[in-house]
């Protein structure tokens, strides 16, 4: 009744297997996941930086890219020239979105260090969010 499948899947179900693609471990699918968010959020912390400078921000910076690399085996991260461009509510917000995810994704693969920076990032941003008065001073 069904004709018999003649060519081999290029699913590799079976254990013991060998596959002719290279395959990523969850670890190292989740590094590269929160390298991604982290250099995202650096990005816009240097666009804050350039729109409103202030010490808190600069260390902020310093200490993602400095976890951009560890992530990334030492290699740091391209840092765009910032746009200053946007209001900085605008980009606080973003920043807090960029931060929670960054914050989910270090959670799960129990890195601690980059849980804590982004919990903070988190916590700086929304308070510059809760007093618009105070955008340009609390970062």
């Amino acid at each position: 009744m069904y004709e018999p499948i003649r060519t081999k899947s290029v699913h590799s179900t079976m254990a013991g297997t060998p596959s002719d693609f290279p395959h990523r471990s969850r670890e190292e699918e989740l590094d590269i996941q929160l390298a991604g968010h982290l250099s995202a959020l650096l990005a816009v912390t240097d666009d804050l930086r350039a729109l409103t400078p202030c010490a808190d921000l600069d260390a902020a910076a310093e200490r993602l890219a400095s976890e951009v690399g560890r992530l990334r085996e030492g290699r740091p991260p391209l840092r765009a020239t910032p746009t200053a461009s946007g209001a900085p509510a605008a980009l606080h917000q973003r920043a807090h979105a960029l931060a929670g995810r960054a914050l989910v994704v270090a959670a799960s693969r129990a890195d601690t260090a980059a849980a804590i920076l982004a919990a903070e990032r988190m916590d700086a941003h929304a308070a510059a969010l809760a007093d618009p008065k105070e955008l340009s001073a609390a970062h």
